[in-house]
C-alpha cells in the first residue's frame, strides 16, 4: 500500500522540544495539533509560538504558513487519529514513553509515522509494547528545533526502511538536515559528543580549576567557532598542514594516552550544583532567558548563513 503525504502532524508532550517542532512545522505550513496533560500546556504553547515566530519569519517561512494552523487537543486519542507524522516529546524516562509510544501506535492511522525525540534511548526498546513496531522510529533534534537543522533518524530493529526513508525526505522536506544512524547506540552521536566535553566540563568545575564562565569562554572563542565549519575531524585535518590527518595523527597521536581526560562523570554534589548554578547566573545577570534566547536566535540565524556561504554542503537543500 503506498503511503498518503504527510499534510497534518501531531505533537505530543509540549515542553522545549515539542514547542520547538510545532514552531518548525507551523513555519512549514503545516497543520499541527499539539496535546499535553499539564496544567496550561495550551496557553504555553501559544506563549511560545509568538516569542518565536519573528524568528522564523526572518530564517524563511513558506508560503501558507500560519499561526492560526495550530490546534491543541487536550485528547491523546484524538489528537493522534487523523495525523500523517506523530512527534513524541515525553519526559526522557524509558517507561513512560514505552507507555505513551504503544497507545499511540494503537490509535494513529495505519501508514501514520510515529517518531520519538528521545535523546538517548534505543528505538528497538521504545517499540518493543507496540502493535506495530515497524513504523517507530528516533527522531532526534537539537534545541531550538525550529532553527537547528539536525536530525537523528534512527531504526530499530523492527523499523521499517521504507519508513526510514519516509521520514528522511518529510524532515529534510522542512530544512532539517537528517542524519540517518545505521547502527542504534545509547545517546545517539551528536548528544554522546556533547556529553563527552558536559563531563569535562563539569570535573574542571569541581575541581576548582575554571568557572562556568571560563570555560564557556574557552569554546566560544577557541574550538567553537571551527567546530561551526567543519567539526572536530576536518579541524584536526587542517591541524596536520599539508599531510593533513595523517602527520596530525603521527604528531600528536601519542598524545591521546595521555591521562587528561577524566572520562566517567564527577558525582552530582550538592556543592557541585552550587557551583554551576552559581556560575551560570553569574554570567546571565541583567539578562532575562527571553533576552538570551532572541540573542541566540538572531545568531543562529546569522551563523546559518554564513555556514551556507563557506561550506556549500550546508546547504538546506542539499544532503548532509
Amino acid at each position: 500500500m503506498t503511503a498518503d503525504p504527510i499534510k497534518r502532524v501531531a505533537v505530543v508532550g509540549t515542553g522545549v522540544i515539542g514547542n520547538g517542532w510545532i514552531i518548525r512545522f507551523l513555519s512549514q505550513g503545516y497543520d499541527v495539533v499539539a496535546t499535553d496533560p499539564a496544567p496550561n500546556a495550551e496557553g504555553r504553547v501559544r506563549h511560545a509560538i509568538e516569542r518565536a515566530w519573528p524568528s522564523v519569519v526572518k530564517q524563511g517561512i513558506v508560503d501558507g504558513s500560519s499561526k492560526d494552523r495550530f490546534h491543541f487537543e487536550a485528547n491523546l486519542v484524538q489528537a493522534v487519529a487523523e495525523a500523517d507524522l506523530i512527534q513524541e516529546n515525553v519526559p526522557e524516562q524509558e517507561k513512560m514513553k514505552r507507555l505513551i509510544l504503544a497507545e499511540i501506535d494503537r490509535h494513529a492511522k495505519e501508514d501514520a509515522i510515529i517518531a520519538s525525540s528521545t535523546s538517548g534511548i534505543k528505538p528497538s526498546i521504545l517499540q518493543a509494547d507496540c502493535a506495530h513496531p515497524e513504523r517507530i522510529i528516533v527522531a532526534h533534534p537539537f534545541n531550538p528545533v525550529y532553527l537547528i537543522p539536525l536530525v537523528e533518524l534512527v531504526g530499530g530493529e523492527k523499523t521499517s526502511t521504507q519508513v526510514v526513508k519516509r521520514a528522511e525526505q518529510f524532515y529534510h522536506s522542512i530544512g532539517m538536515k537528517p542524519l540517518i544512524l545505521s547502527t542504534e547506540i545509547d545517546g545517539h552521536v551528536a548528544d554522546r559528543l556533547m556529553e563527552a566535553v558536559w563531563r569535562e566540563a563539569l570535573h574542571l568545575v569541581n575541581d576548582g580549576v575554571a568557572t562556568t564562565e571560563e570555560i564557556d569562554a574557552s569554546i566560544v572563542y577557541g574550538p567553537g567557532l571551527r567546530w561551526a565549519l567543519m567539526g572536530p575531524f576536518l579541524t584536526l585535518h587542517l591541524a596536520g598542514g599539508q599531510k593533513g590527518m595523517a602527520h596530525m595523527l603521527a604528531q600528536f597521536g601519542p598524545a591521546l594516552k595521555l591521562p587528561w581526560t577524566k572520562l566517567v562523570a564527577p558525582e552530582l554534589t550538592e556543592e557541585l550544583q552550587e557551583k554551576v548554578i552559581a556560575g551560570c547566573e553569574q554570567q546571565t545577570i541583567g539578562h532575562a532567558i527571553s533576552d538570551l534566547e532572541k540573542r541566540r536566535d538572531d545568531f543562529l540565524i546569522e551563523l546559518t548563513q554564513i555556514l551556507e556561504k563557506y561550506w556549500p554542503a550546508a546547504n538546506l537543500n542539499g544532503p548532509i
